[in-house]
């Protein structure tokens, strides 16, 4: 079986942001960058797969080249090779032009399943593995928290609310991968060893002849609002402490 894994390089999520004083973009210096954690369950679950029913992972991503660093960790989980797509046009790119890079990729090489996490925790959009299903005509099945593949089909469970839902869909689909669908394995020494050595193609927009021209793009990021100091209400009567509470929540909160 042909699995192919999307993932993306994403600040830590211990790592403090800030905006950049034009509100372009975020401080990237400093930052400590790693796999996406949704992302990690589609690798996970790709290699489980491949681990029950045979055949090869290969990992594609875009981004600059610090992403080579995201590759050569889900190859030493276990993935046999990756595609590296590092095209300046495409940095920070939007989910639909995101989604076409990936889409030109993976349709030079054979695929019978593909893997994406649900959502990127930077952007938080949550689209890319829907767009890039549409791109390539075939099925989807998003916030996938269990999943059985066999005889051509998979059956995927889903959450929604007060209830799951069960779906079935032919191969080749994107399967977007949501916490609670497996454990992400921790890469071992060795296999940090031979990933070293495992192939890697990187590729450029002009070679995968694919527009860079966004659909859309960010005006201006702003940090959140500070938020103001806690205040501590004083006196001893646990009864006038109470109205105080309930006339700050009524006339400064307003939230009764």
């Amino acid at each position: 079986m042909n699995i192919v894994a999307c993932v993306k390089q994403v600040p830590d999520t211990e790592a403090l942001i800030k905006v950049k004083p034009d509100g372009s973009g975020i401080e990237e210096g400093g930052i400590k960058w790693v796999m996406n954690p949704y992302d990690e369950f589609g690798v996970e679950e790709a290699l489980k797969l491949k681990e029950k029913l045979g055949g090869e992972v290969t990992v594609v991503s875009v981004g600059p080249a610090r992403t080579m660093e995201t590759i050569r960790t889900a190859l030493a989980m276990g993935a046999e090779k990756g595609i590296h797509i590092d095209d300046p046009a495409l940095y920070n790119a939007d989910a639909y032009t995101t989604a076409n890079a990936l889409a030109a990729a993976i349709k030079e090489i054979p695929y019978d399943i593909i893997f994406c996490g649900q959502r990127a925790i930077d952007g938080d959009m949550g689209q890319v593995g829907s767009i890039l299903a549409e791109l390539l005509d075939i099925p989807q099945c998003t916030i996938v928290t269990k999943l059985d593949v066999g005889d051509g089909k998979a059956t995927a469970v889903k959450p929604i609310e007060g209830a799951q839902l069960v779906l079935e869909t032919s191969l080749p689909c994107v399967i977007t991968a949501q916490k609670g669908l497996n454990e992400p394995r921790y890469a071992s020494l060795p296999g940090i060893m031979k990933a070293k050595k495992k192939p890697v193609d990187v590729k450029n927009a002009a070679a995968l002849g694919i527009s860079v021209e966004p659909k859309a793009k960010i005006e201006k990021m702003t940090p959140p609002p500070a938020r103001p100091p806690g205040k501590i209400i004083e006196g001893e009567d646990p009864a006038a402490k109470a109205a105080e509470v309930i006339r700050l929540l009524r006339e400064e909160a307003k939230v009764i």
